[in-house]
């Protein structure tokens, strides 16, 4: 139990449905749709949606999703809704113009959107309600308008410098960056959404409105074509997952890195962490070094899953215990070398469980703050900048090539216990993710902290070369990791934000939520 005295959030508990994210009328939005006799699918696709409008520089129709969910016979199944490259594009292309990264406010790191198309197969196919039903609250709130959020209002001053053209019509008032309480209004997504409420994910994809997608790319030099709209279709994948400690991990495989997760925790495995101070200078640092040789191996190893195949190498705990010797307890190890291709930073996560136990794990991202800064001219349809994740260099995995998919940083996560669902739960943070994966089953498993408290506690993260330690460590463990080799700082900005709900033996759900963001865990 929290120590009242201090700040801090209790648990939220409810009986029949509870849903965790990031805005809290996109939670509210959820318990609503399950109050209507839909499922966890429909309410998460609901609320998702939303989150485009309530945080528009973090997620949006013009983005990408992944989605894990459990089935009634206690399986996890998963689809990728991550889009592709033009077919027109490849890497010799850029590399002969000059380029030896995707320049990542250009049209060539814009790839289709995937996320409508997944969000329209899942309500055919899982959801209850049909897409019209789940679109509405979206519809409604483009058009009437979201009083802008704190941490929203905070983002959007960092990113709105990524805004170009005809996106800061729509994304910025007068020329102006919105404050916090005032009104935002995309209208222009509304009439998007009435059209796929009305006529499915073809209305997206095809027509007037992928042509206003398409115009507004060209104009920029893309090489987008109806075709590479037109045949956007998600993907049905098999869930990955690994063991630490009697819980298992359950991750979304390549394109995106949510073995790095797997990885890491085995190579935790080999370190008594459940002996370490959770706030303490050793923790921090076998963290630090495990994230390392994990992130490491994913820039070698992941990317399109037709062209990952070292994916076993990777989460086998050999290549773990191999590792894991490479680590110093006294000495801080160099960075990985760096990336060519960018991996930061901004995503929605949103999870929800039913009265039926149906738990669904989604997110949503357009990747960098406000994605490409390119919107649509008419609808102000906003494109993600995801194609940057590729790399330009030759023969790699994740080489960009016509019709690939990149990789990709946002992983829904799900924890079973003896081949049972218990936790939906998501890290949002760009390249942390797999890292705040780790921490939070570190969290629960060797600390037994119940899901807010894991949530809550401090965070840091070794991100090429630099290790950002959040203020709730110790001025004192911050001195110590500098005495180990670490180049330490304070980030600006805090650490990602989660949120997790944990369907307990008695049937209690138990819902958590990031004070890191505006959001909140709702139930009923």
């Amino acid at each position: 139990m929290r120590d009242f005295h201090l700040p801090g959030r209790s648990p939220v508990l409810a009986t029949s449905g509870m849903c965790a994210t990031s805005h809290p009328l996109a939670a509210q939005t959820a318990i609503e749709t399950l109050k209507a006799g839909g499922n966890a699918m429909d309410a998460a696709i609901a609320g998702a949606v939303l989150l485009g409008i309530c945080e528009p520089q973090m997620t949006g129709i013009g983005g990408d999703c992944f989605v894990l969910w459990s089935t009634p016979d206690g399986g996890i199944q998963a689809m990728n809704g991550s889009g592709r490259a033009p077919a027109a594009l490849d890497a010799a292309t850029l590399r002969a113009q000059g380029h030896s990264t995707v320049p990542i406010h250009s049209p060539h790191a814009v790839t289709v959107p995937g996320a409508m198309d997944a969000f329209c197969t899942l309500s055919d196919r899982v959801g209850t309600l049909g897409i019209d039903r789940l679109l509405a609250p979206a519809i409604h709130y483009a058009d009437a308008g979201v009083p802008v959020a704190p941490r929203v209002a905070f983002d959007w001053i960092n990113d709105a410098d990524t805004l170009q053209d005809g996106a800061r019509t729509h994304f910025l008032h007068d020329g102006a960056v919105p404050k916090a309480g005032q009104i935002f209004r995309a209208p222009g997504q509304a009439r998007v959404l009435e059209q796929v409420a009305k006529h499915g994910r073809d209305a997206f994809y095809t027509g007037e409105i992928a042509d206003d997608m398409i115009a507004a790319l060209t104009a920029k030099g893309g090489v987008h074509t109806a075709e590479d709209f037109a045949s956007t279709a998600c993907t049905d994948t098999t869930p990955i997952s690994g063991p630490y400690k009697g819980i298992d991990l359950v991750e979304h495989p390549p394109n995106g890195t949510g073995a790095t997760a797997n990885l890491m925790l085995n190579i935790l495995a080999h370190f008594d962490i459940a002996a370490m101070d959770p706030m303490g200078t050793a923790r921090a640092h076998i963290e630090a070094e495990a994230a390392k040789l994990a992130y490491d191996a994913r820039n070698r190893f992941l990317g399109d899953a037709d062209y990952t195949t070292r994916l076993d190498h990777m989460m086998s705990p050999d290549t773990a215990a191999r590792l894991a010797a490479l680590i110093d307890p006294n000495k801080a190890m160099a960075a990985p070398a760096p990336l060519s291709e960018q991996v930061h930073k901004d995503t929605i996560y949103i999870c929800v469980v039913d009265r039926d136990g149906m738990a669904v794990s989604l997110i949503y991202s357009i990747f960098h703050g406000f994605g490409s800064g390119i919107a649509s001219e008419k609808y102000g349809i906003l494109f993600q900048n995801r194609g940057a994740g590729f790399t330009l260099e030759d023969g790699h995995p994740n080489e960009l090539k016509g019709g690939k998919r990149p990789m990709h940083t946002i992983i829904p996560g799900m924890l079973a216990q003896d081949g049972k669902p218990f936790m939906p739960f998501g890290v949002m943070g760009g390249a942390y993710q797999p890292n705040g994966h780790a921490r939070l089953v570190s969290n629960i498993v060797d600390f037994d902290m119940d899901p807010q408290t894991a949530i809550d506690a401090p965070r840091a993260f070794s991100d090429a070369g630099n290790m950002k330690v959040e203020r709730g460590y110790t001025d004192a463990v911050r001195a110590d990791l500098s005495d180990l080799g670490h180049d330490v700082s304070i980030p600006d900005t805090a650490i990602g934000g989660a949120q997790a709900i944990q369907i307990r033996d008695d049937g209690v759900l138990e819902g958590a939520s990031d004070p890191r963001k505006d959001g909140c865990a709702l139930g009923y």
